[in-house]
């Protein structure tokens, strides 16, 4: 028997495996669809880590048995090419990033042929191609004809460190998705869609998705639907007599008698006319300090000393007719609500701590159980019943919002109300490489779609942003000036381009049919193909990519483009893989493991059976290069059992030995189906382990199990390739099974009467730790399970030639070897 080569193999089955265009997309019109698809990954300079591996991996063994199990598969693999990090990377090295872009697509492929991921790579695309791109600018002008995208100019959130414009979503909690960076603010005019439109469709349709619920939550949080009512106060300036209107909203109406002072955002609109001339300098100064700081630092304030400063001008409570001071606070953020809140300190934390640093009364409106607990000291939050509330005394606090919104509808100063966090998708970037805005700004026709696309992004040797808020493209005059298609005057192209998350959008589509020339996708493809029956990737685009594809898919219904409103119907995250040092992967630290060496050291059998077995498919785990030498020993195992029982001659049958086998291989088939089919990789992989243990144990009587013992080496191979395919294929040639290649074979089934036994499972250890098992008579004598206990291979490898000093038996259930 020749040694296990893992190189050898990977040369020989390679060129062999393409030649037969093993990874093709099923085409056979009798078989069902099934389309997997990993998330659109962005080619990194960095390339492939074995972290990557834990989302490549599993989606390529579930895709290997669902081609076995009689399916179309679909499982395609292309590049989010556009984006920051290659024009970063290009900027310093002066390296055009379609040249950087390039390099690390090859790399990125390489290292995926490496690991044996069985993408079809003849639908390959890249969202950087002008292929590609046309087509997301088509859906641009799509979304530009349904009034779904317009152009604004306001305050936006910036990264002086990238020196772009972000999203609310790239900027969550005041920190650059990017850099990590603190963000700023800055004035500029800016494309958006409107995907507050959809706001209560992407809500409620999250309850037919089979997604983690960690997901749909992050999403519901984003999305953050809260019913109350709007209440219209009014400003009084002392000193001119003039009143304002100061809509507030609230979802704790039943607590309005309790506000003692109003608090306006820095960035509300109408703050100039609602501060006295006395204050003006100080509110004026202390709004332009809030405005310039992050939000992640005004909200870290808030939750340390709240500031604020007093405008000199005082708000009505249109309930009771109090007049209670108007203050500006930083605690108080624009976007959410009206910029302006009624605070509540008896009821309201942030409320309490403002009024306790600023001498504000406090009064308890609101009393848990009925009985008033004091709020001198803490804010009381809960419901409870009204007191000090005028005619809603002695409600309960539902009961009072409901009475409190219908008082205000009769005398019209207030109104039921529906609030969303989510804001429109701000979808222009400040940078070079990325899809052009496909419009054209005429003096005489306004802003105009560019229809002949694709609108190609013009060659550049100088592409650096600077601080004006101007993209690169500005400067390429000879690109931006141009003809309007309406009028035909001169006119300027839009030189901001579209965030990479526009082109991801989309690609799930394109994959069903990435060849066309003419249309995006070709809908009978995309009928047969969508919506996506598994999706899989990293929790961290949760309220970004996850939602704004929700909303492009759910435009493209309405439009008439597609049958589905929903194109992910499940999904997967997986977990990171740590560095050995129990850190996150990067350069920085050193600890970063590549697939490279993995493979070179141990093969790709080997890595791709560690990243399936070192743990659950969701959890974080640290890597070991301990566990992966371990999977080798196991390969190198499955290589001599298999190669020394496969022409052992016949002998007299063993009954007891073939009743094991049917049982073992009954049960580790069963075992492996549900699963892979369930995600659970670990515990598939090591019912094989201790099947293969079960086999070398046995394998000195493969002959008195007849065909019994062939046919359970073939069900093993069938099961292990999706895992293993190097060996598994290599093997079932030896063994001279039929058909062209292991993976062309059916998905072996199991018969439960097989799982019925008239043994039992005995544990064998060693000092104490389990060591082996093997099936036994219930019945079986002491002497018995001592004998094949010490014939287990791993019992005579430990044991090494040495006789055991002590056994003890427990009758059918263990037996402990102590040394």
């Amino acid at each position: 028997m020749d040694p296990y080569d893992f190189g050898k193999l990977e040369k020989k089955w390679k060129p062999e495996w393409e030649r037969m265009g093993l990874y093709r997309t099923g085409t056979d019109p009798g078989k069902e669809p099934f389309y997997c698809l990993d998330y659109f990954p962005y080619p990194s300079g960095a390339g492939l880590s074995v972290g990557h591996c834990k989302n490549y991996i599993p989606t390529d063994v579930i895709c290997r048995k669902k081609r076995m199990d009689g399916f179309n598969v679909l499982h395609p693999m292309g590049w989010d090419a556009f984006g920051q990090p290659a024009e970063e990377y290009a900027i310093r090295t002066g390296v055009h990033p379609s040249a950087v872009t390039g390099i690390n697509t090859d790399t990125y492929r390489r290292q995926m042929k490496l690991i044996e991921a069985s993408y079809d790579w003849d639908r390959e695309v890249n969202s950087s191609d002008p292929d590609y791109y046309m087509w997301t600018q088509f859906f641009f002008n799509l979304l530009f004809d349904r009034g779904l995208a317009y152009e604004t100019e306001n305050e936006q959130m910036w990264c002086p460190t990238c020196r772009i414009v972000l999203s609310n979503e790239e900027a969550a909690g005041g920190i650059c998705w990017r850099c990590d960076g603190h963000v700023t603010r800055k004035k500029l005019k800016q494309w958006f869609f409107r995907i507050t439109d959809y706001a209560d469709r992407l809500l409620n349709d999250l309850d037919d998705l089979d997604w983690p619920e960690s997901i749909k939550a992050m999403q519901r949080n984003w999305i953050g639907k809260s019913t109350g009512a709007e209440v219209i106060f009014r400003v009084r300036n002392p000193e001119t007599g003039n009143e304002f209107p100061l809509p507030v909203y609230t979802t704790r109406l039943d607590t309005i008698y309790g506000a003692t002072f109003c608090v306006l955002a820095p960035e509300h609109p109408d703050i100039a006319g609602m501060v006295t001339s006395d204050r003006r300098d100080e509110v004026m100064a202390y709004s332009l300090l809030a405005r310039s700081r992050s939000e992640v630092e005004r909200t870290a304030a808030a939750e340390r000393d709240k500031t604020g400063v007093f405008t000199g001008c005082f708000a009505v409570n249109p309930y009771n007719d109090s007049e209670i001071p108007l203050y500006v606070a930083d605690y108080v953020l624009a976007g959410y609500g009206t910029s302006a809140i009624m605070a509540v300190p008896a009821h309201d934390e942030r409320d309490h701590a403002f009024a306790v640093k600023y001498g504000i009364p406090i009064i308890e409106v609101i009393a848990p159980g009925g009985v008033p607990r004091g709020v001198v000291e803490a804010a009381a939050v809960a419901d409870g019943q009204l007191l000090n509330s005028g005619p809603f005394d002695g409600m309960d606090s539902a009961e009072a919002r409901e009475r409190m919104a219908e008082y205000a509808i009769d005398r019209g100063f207030g109104r039921t109300d529906t609030r969303y966090r989510i804001r429109d998708w701000l979808v222009s970037r400040q940078r070079y490489w990325g899809a052009p805005i496909p419009v054209i700004h005429c003096v005489r026709c306004g802003s105009v779609p560019d229809r002949d696309l694709p609108v190609l992004l013009p060659r550049m040797d100088n592409f650096e942003p600077d601080d004006s808020g101007r993209s690169p493209l500005a400067r390429a005059e000879d690109w931006v000036n141009t003809t309007c298609p309406a009028c035909g005057g001169p006119a300027e192209r839009d030189t901001d381009t579209m965030a990479g998350f526009a082109c991801s959008s989309w690609y799930f589509l394109r994959f069903a049919s990435p060849h066309e020339k003419d249309r995006p996708f070709d809908p009978d493809a995309v009928r047969y193909w969508l919506p996506v029956d598994l999706y899989v990737g990293g929790a961290e685009h949760a309220v970004m990519h996850l939602i704004y594809a929700r909303f492009w898919t759910k435009v493209m219904y309405d439009a008439g483009m597609l049958d589905f409103r929903e194109h992910f119907l499940v999904l997967k995250n997986q977990g990171m893989i740590l560095g050995a040092d129990g850190q996150k992967m990067s350069k920085s630290k050193g600890n970063v493991i590549t697939p490279d060496e993995m493979v070179e050291k141990y093969g790709t059998d080997a890595l791709r059976l560690y990243i399936l077995f070192m743990g659950p498919f969701e959890a974080e785990l640290e890597w070991s290069e301990e566990g992966i030498a371990g999977t080798y020993r196991f390969l190198k195992r499955v290589w001599t059992v298999v190669n020394e029982t496969s022409d052992q001659p016949f002998e007299e049958e063993d009954r007891d030995l073939m009743d094991e086998l049917r049982f073992h291989t009954a049960r580790t088939v069963k075992k492996v189906t549900e699963d892979i089919d369930g995600f659970a990789f670990n515990t598939a992989v090591a019912s094989l382990m201790e099947f293969v243990n079960f086999l070398s144990a046995n394998r000195e009587r493969a002959g008195t199990a007849g065909s019994l013992w062939r046919d359970s080496i073939r069900k093993l191979l069938v099961v292990l390739a999706p895992m293993t395919p190097f060996i598994s294929e290599e093997l079932w040639q030896r063994m001279g099974f039929q058909g062209d290649t292991v993976f062309h074979q059916q998905w072996p089934c199991w018969d439960e009467g097989d799982l019925v036994q008239d043994a039992v499972e005995v544990v064998v250890q060693v000092r104490g730790r389990i060591r082996g098992r093997m099936m036994l008579a219930p019945d079986a004598s002491r002497d018995e399970m001592c004998r094949r206990a010490l014939e287990l291979d791993r019992i005579r490898e430990l044991l090494d030639g040495h006789e055991p000093g002590r056994i003890i038996v427990v009758p059918g259930k263990l037996v402990n070897i102590i040394p």
